[in-house]
C-alpha cells in the first residue's frame, strides 16, 4: 500500500494571486513546484500526493492537472470549478475528462455563512456525483454549523474536511469545535484530514501537547477508517518541516494497529479519492 499525502499545494507565486499569504508566512512567498517537494517525500517515506487548489480559477485546475500529468507520484488533483455558475455542468464535464481530477474545492473559509446555502452553489455540488468527484470542505471552526447543514443537503456526496476545520489551537479552545465536529462526523459521507494544525497553533512554540486534544477528538469522532494524513505543504513549513509533521502524525497514531496506521497514511486517501492502486491503473481509468 502506498503512503499518500492527501493535501499539498504547488504554485508560482505572485503577490496579486496569493494575497492570503500574510506577513507571518512571508517565507512561503516564492514558487513551490514538484522538484521542491519530491526530495521531502522521499525522506519522509511518502510515495504519492494529492495536489489541492490554492487559487479560485479554472487556470489553477489546469495548472495542477498539467503537473500531475508530468509526475506519476501526483496521484490526484482537487481543483477549483465554477460551481455557482450556469455553465457548471459543462465546466465539470470538461475538467473531469482528465483522469487525475479527483475532487473540487471552493475556499468557503473566506465566504459568509449565507454562501453555504446559496441555491446556485448547492446546484453545483449536486452535479459532482455524476462525475465521481469529491468535495473538499475548507472551513474555520465557527463555520461548522453551516457546514453540517450543507452536508445534510447532499447525503450521497462524499465530503472531505480539510485541516480538522481549523480549531483555535493557539488559544487552546476546544468548545464548541469539539462538539460540532463530533456532530459532523456522524455523517458517514464525511472524512477528515489530519492536516493544517501547526499553522493554527503558535507558529514558533507549538508542542505535540498543544495538538493532542484536537487529534484525539477527531480520532474518536471519525475513527481510523475516516482520517487521512495531509501535510499542507508548503504552508506547514512556516511552523514545521515536512518531515517533522509526518513524524508527529505517526507518533500520534502509533498506538493504533498496523492496518489502521496504513489506512491513515494511504489507504483511506485511495478510497476517499477513488485513486487507482497502481500508476498503470491510473492510465486506464
Amino acid at each position: 500500500m502506498r503512503q499518500i499525502d492527501a493535501h499539498q499545494h504547488f504554485w508560482r507565486y505572485t503577490a496579486e494571486e496569493f494575497g492570503w499569504i500574510g506577513d507571518p508566512m512571508a517565507a512561503i512567498r516564492r514558487d513551490f513546484l514538484p522538484g521542491d517537494l519530491r526530495p521531502l517525500l522521499d525522506a519522509a517515506g511518502i510515495d504519492a500526493t494529492i495536489a489541492v487548489q490554492a487559487r479560485q480559477s479554472i487556470e489553477e485546475t489546469d495548472f495542477l492537472l498539467g503537473l500531475a500529468a508530468e509526475n506519476d507520484w501526483i496521484a490526484g488533483v482537487v481543483g477549483w470549478a465554477p460551481l455557482g455558475s450556469s455553465d457548471a455542468d459543462a465546466a465539470l464535464e470538461c475538467m473531469a475528462a482528465h483522469p487525475k481530477l479527483r475532487g473540487v474545492r471552493h475556499v468557503l473559509q473566506a465566504e459568509p455563512d449565507e454562501y453555504f446555502h446559496r441555491a446556485d452553489f448547492n446546484a453545483g455540488i449536486a452535479l459532482l456525483p455524476q462525475f465521481g468527484l469529491t468535495y473538499d470542505l475548507l472551513i474555520v471552526e465557527r463555520q461548522l454549523p453551516a457546514a453540517i447543514k450543507l452536508v445534510d443537503r447532499h447525503p450521497n456526496q462524499p465530503f472531505i474536511l480539510d485541516h480538522i476545520a481549523k480549531p483555535l489551537i493557539e488559544s487552546g479552545q476546544l468548545e464548541p469545535w469539539r462538539s460540532q465536529i463530533t456532530e459532523l462526523a456522524r455523517r458517514p459521507n464525511v472524512t477528515c484530514k489530519l492536516s493544517g494544525m501547526v499553522t493554527e497553533a503558535d507558529l514558533d512554540g507549538w508542542t505535540e501537547g498543544n495538538l493532542r486534544p484536537y487529534v484525539e477528538t477527531v480520532l474518536d469522532a471519525f475513527g481510523p477508517s475516516r482520517l487521512l494524513f495531509g501535510s499542507d505543504w508548503p504552508v506547514c513549513t512556516v511552523a514545521a518541516s515536512y518531515g517533522r509533521w509526518a513524524d508527529v502524525v505517526r507518533a500520534f497514531i502509533a498506538t493504533l494497529g498496523a492496518d489502521e496506521q496504513r489506512a491513515i497514511f494511504g489507504g483511506n486517501a485511495e478510497k476517499a479519492y477513488n485513486i487507482p492502486t497502481t500508476p498503470h491503473e491510473a492510465e486506464n481509468i
